[in-house]
């Protein structure tokens, strides 16, 4: 019963035997390959326009490069409070933009309101270098608390970034179970509802060791490269990231692997909520944050369970909140033998 997190799934089929299917032979490096190409061809018919991507190596990288593109000296850059940016990159963010200072917003279910947004940015007036200059406004998709926003929200905490001057970026670590969850195409909760930039994740959802940032506006880019290889995230292999992502997105595999992992984590939530247990958040992507008894969290790590307690507000004495994620690779068995746990 492994719900610690969706990085600990390993590669799906698709993606290992992409793989191997690409693995001998000799083709150029550093992205120069046909294979890349083919991959670039296809996100752009995926987002229905073209595109300009690159693949790094991990999340934090996709984010902070991304955000680095649009650094501005003094720069502050916006997000929810408990964003993966805010609390789990080192200072990646910062470092990589320069000394961009990071602000984050309160807000329900993990997301930000257009309101807060432009009343936080208010603080930083165009033409006043005490204060510094905005710089862009990031979202999670789906957020920390596994909610999911909808398009009129992107849109409108778009509008407000636009207005301002500065992009809207989507940190998608988990783009692939928002769009599940939405069933919209990913056009329509990205560049269609105003985003300029996606860190689009595919390492917790089936692949190896694939992220890529990806620009819908690809004049955005032209400086991207340099910012890509100075961090040390041009792969000299280009060719493994692609295989991974051509496997992935084959054939709706991606979305497939979201829905499986969406699936798992309603019926998780739904079972502990028949046996009588309150969710912090509402269920929508592939993370759970039941309350649970002190008791029952030790009789279910008894019983082998791996998951995390979670910081969340209004927990009754002598109970913890704790997140439960599921993945591609969750077997319903487990799901049902948890929550039978978890019955006490």
């Amino acid at each position: 019963m492994i719900f610690s997190s969706d990085n600990w799934a390993g590669a799906s089929a698709p993606v290992s035997e992409a793989l191997t299917r690409h693995a001998s032979g000799f083709v150029p490096a550093y992205g120069n390959d046909p294979l890349t190409d083919a991959v670039t061809r296809r996100f752009s018919d995926i987002f229905e326009r073209d595109v300009a991507v690159f693949f790094v190596a991990t999340g934090t990288a996709a984010n902070a490069l991304a955000l680095s593109a649009y650094a501005r000296p003094g720069g502050v850059i916006f997000s929810h409070q408990s964003a993966h940016i805010q609390v789990d990159e080192c200072g990646a963010p910062e470092f990589f933009t320069g000394g961009g200072k990071l602000r984050g917003l309160p807000g329900a279910n993990g997301k930000i309101s257009p309101d807060d947004l432009i009343r936080l940015m208010g603080e930083h007036p165009d033409g006043n270098p005490m204060h510094g200059q905005v710089s862009a406004v990031s979202i999670s998709q789906a957020t920390e608390c596994g909610t999911v926003y909808r398009p009129d929200e992107i849109r409108a905490l778009a509008a407000a970034a636009h207005a301002r001057g500065i992009p809207l970026h989507m940190d998608g670590a988990r783009f692939a179970n928002a769009v599940a969850f939405l069933g919209l195409s990913p056009a329509e909760v990205t560049w269609k509802a105003g985003v300029d930039v996606l860190s689009f994740g595919a390492t917790k959802n089936g692949c190896w060791c694939a992220e890529a940032v990806i620009f819908f506006n690809p004049d955005n880019a032209l400086q991207f490269a340099y910012l890509r290889k100075r961090a040390g995230h041009l792969f000299s292999k280009s060719r493994f990231a692609a295989a991974q992502f051509e496997g992935y997105l084959a054939e709706g595999h991606w979305l497939a692997n979201a829905s499986h992992a969406n699936s798992m984590a309603r019926q998780l939530g739904e079972g502990l909520v028949a046996k009588g247990h309150r969710l912090v958040w509402p269920v929508e992507a592939n993370e759970v944050f039941p309350v649970l008894p002190h008791k029952t969290i030790a009789a279910l790590r008894a019983a082998g369970a791996l998951f995390y307690e979670w910081p969340a507000d209004g927990v009754e004495q002598d109970h913890s909140a704790v997140r439960l994620v599921t993945s591609f690779a969750t077997d319903p068995a487990d799901v049902a033998r948890f929550v039978e746990v978890a019955a006490g």
